[in-house]
């Protein structure tokens, strides 16, 4: 039977790519790949090295153009499942004629594929549609969070109380309730900014695992200035930005 392998591949680093990530990419026969366009063509190249560090000699890579997101509607969630039909539409077409039987595919995924990353769900989609079967492992990866902790030298939790990990979007309308810890990906608009009233600390990290790595850490009252003004700057000089942050409310 045909199996796809979604692998797990760090938050940038190649050097964090696990020892069961590896003897999955040994394996593969051929790996997909969606192209988001020259803007993140630094992000190609890394999974270029990676492969080239650790795949067969004999694999194969299909590239498939990733669809465009509407961005600018208010109905968030009805443009994210769109999108991710449309890369599923794109995803069932580069397996069916590529995949043999009996082959192994692989999608590699930034982070962890748990994690805010639609592969797994865009693979149920295509299973569901009945035309095409395969087996699914996923191998789990250090994900940008767990690297955000390990280069502030911080832990996630403080002593007995949660950690929530939330969305831009999610913090801009509140601070979640119940928590003191507060992780936050996919923030596009600095939404740490609307809480500088809190008597809390902020750990930033921006192309975590990368030569082009930024960190910045302090109470959020006092560096939110720095850190907006860094992350445009990146923004401007790469045409992209990936980054995270960790607040947390002083006990």
């Amino acid at each position: 039977m045909r199996e796809i392998v979604v692998i797990g591949i760090g938050a940038g680093d190649p050097d964090q790519v696990t020892l069961q990530a590896v003897k999955a990419l040994g394996r593969a026969d051929v790996f997909f790949v969606l192209d988001k366009g020259d803007v993140k063509q630094e992000l190609v190249d890394l999974r270029t090295e990676i492969l080239s560090r650790h795949a067969s000699g004999q694999h194969r890579v299909v590239v498939g153009r990733d669809p465009e997101r509407d961005r600018t509607t208010s109905a968030y969630v009805e443009a994210v499942d769109d999108w991710r039909r449309r890369r599923a539409d794109v995803c069932a077409e580069l397996i069916a004629a590529n995949l043999g039987a009996d082959e192994v595919g692989a999608f590699l995924v930034w982070g962890d594929p748990s994690l805010y990353d639609s592969t797994l769900a865009i693979l149920d989609d295509i299973l569901a549609r009945g035309a095409q079967s395969f087996a699914v492992e996923v191998i789990p990866g250090i994900s940008s969070v767990s690297t955000l902790a390990a280069r502030h030298r911080i832990p996630l939790n403080q002593v007995g109380r949660p950690v929530q990990i939330t969305t831009g979007r999610r913090l801009a309308q509140a601070w979640p309730d119940g928590v003191d810890d507060v992780v936050v990906m996919l923030d596009a608009q600095t939404a740490f900014s609307a809480h500088t009233d809190q008597d809390a600390d902020i750990y930033w990290g921006a192309y975590l695992g990368t030569p082009d790595e930024l960190l910045i850490a302090g109470p959020v009252s006092e560096v939110a200035p720095e850190i907006e003004k860094a992350r445009a700057e990146a923004r401007d000089r790469k045409g992209w930005i990936m980054d995270t942050y960790l607040l947390r409310r002083r006990s």
